[in-house]
């Protein structure tokens, strides 16, 4: 269909049912979850009124408040927030507050975290498999993507910075983004955290990714960086100021 209101005069003319309004395409996207992801509130309203069904997933999990969240239409998200059940949200294994920051949908943000979804909510094994990083937080999308805004919303409302196994402040200082670092830092975030992949030893990864980076070297050290772990177990290195 080529406009939305196209879209609306077909829906309208065709004799809805509980069944074939719930029809769902090969990869298991219902026509509710396509109507999301166009954020037509019209089309979105006109299918919930014949039946569709909110908490039907797709091949991957997702429902179409995954959807709303993830391509930022508001009013989509607004219809969907009340529908959507925190079961369906549990069986999917991930929050739309994470397709939110994933797609960097600072408005849609605060919307679900002031309807009570969790900041801190942690995506499934299964889910995280997914990523080769294994990342499990909202606030992990947001610091990867580089979304400063995002970034303040998620810390403005609580979310922690050591939920993923490669911490959100590595990742902000291999980018070299010093705005997010200093977010970060400013919500306590441990400057001294470790990424064994990288390394094995007591010396802190964090350092090693800033090696050729003053000032991002200068920034670690004048927030807690405990510098005498250099010399330590056998992680001796020679820098110079």
């Amino acid at each position: 269909f080529k406009t939305p209101s196209n879209f609306l005069l077909c829906l309208d003319s065709l004799p809805l049912s509980g069944g074939s309004v719930n029809s769902q395409a090969c990869n298991g996207e219902s026509v509710l979850m396509d109507a999301a992801g166009s954020g037509n509130a019209a089309c979105i309203q006109l299918l919930l009124d014949n039946g569709a069904d909110s908490n039907l997933p797709s091949i991957t999990g997702h429902l179409p408040i995954h959807m709303a969240a993830y391509t930022g239409h508001y009013n989509a998200l607004k219809i969907l927030i009340p529908l959507t059940t925190k079961k369906a949200i549990r069986e999917a294994g991930q929050s739309p507050v994470h397709s939110a920051a994933e797609g960097g949908h600072g408005r849609c943000l605060e919307l679900l975290l002031a309807s009570g979804f969790d900041v801190n909510y942690r995506m499934t094994p299964r889910n995280s498999e997914n990523y080769w990083d294994m990342r499990r937080s909202a606030l992990y999308f947001a610091v990867s993507n580089g979304d400063v805004d995002c970034t303040k919303v998620l810390l403005a409302a609580g979310a922690k910075t050591d939920l993923d196994p490669l911490r959100c402040l590595l990742v902000a200082v291999r980018s070299g983004r010093y705005d997010i670092v200093k977010l970060l830092l400013a919500a306590k975030a441990d400057v001294n955290c470790y990424f064994t992949v990288v390394s094995d030893t007591v010396f802190p990864t964090a350092l090693q990714y800033c090696l050729k980076d003053e000032v991002m070297m200068r920034l670690l050290l004048n927030n807690g960086y405990k510098a005498e772990r250099c010399f330590h177990g056998g992680s001796f290195l020679c820098f110079k100021l």
